[in-house]
């Protein structure tokens, strides 16, 4: 399966040191150019941008072939980029976090996982210790409403 993502589920990926699971998980990711420049940012922390200068195989990054329609303008640009890249490619799954994002995807008929569901379903999958990877995500700055958490934990003891 392909995949196309925005910045931030690759963000924190890297950051608990499990961005190797996309690749155990899907045969390519894409990348819009818009979210390898977010990655590149001076602010972004220095583990992305060690990552982000050397792509691995599995990651393919690309520009979407047409122009994002005005409804995609209210998105932060590597979300908008990313639902275009997937419209313009025909892939119907996108990574991605922010609540804005992930509705505006839906409403375009496309699926959407998440940082969180990823780890879930590597973890279903032997590739990860859910609890543990998720004790590393809430060390960094990632926001999760504590009925969430639990909903996650519950389904994953």
């Amino acid at each position: 399966m392909i995949v196309v993502a925005d910045t931030t589920p690759l963000n924190y990926l890297v950051l608990i040191d499990e961005i190797d699971l996309l690749q155990a998980l899907y045969e390519l990711v894409l990348i819009p150019d818009e979210v390898l420049r977010e990655m590149q940012r001076p602010k972004t922390p220095a583990a992305v941008q060690a990552w982000v200068s050397n792509l691995p195989a599995w990651c393919e990054v690309r520009s979407p072939a047409s122009i994002p329609d005005a409804a995609l303008s209210a998105l932060d640009a590597g979300e908008r980029d990313a639902i275009q890249l997937a419209l313009d490619s025909g892939i119907d799954m996108v990574l991605m976090d922010e609540r804005e994002g992930r509705e505006e995807a839906k409403r375009r008929h496309l699926k959407v996982t998440g940082t969180i569901s990823l780890l879930e379903k590597a973890a279903q999958l032997g590739l990860v210790d859910f609890r543990a990877a998720l004790q590393r995500l809430e060390q960094t700055n990632f926001r999760l409403s504590a009925s969430l958490r639990e909903a996650f934990l519950g389904r994953n003891l």
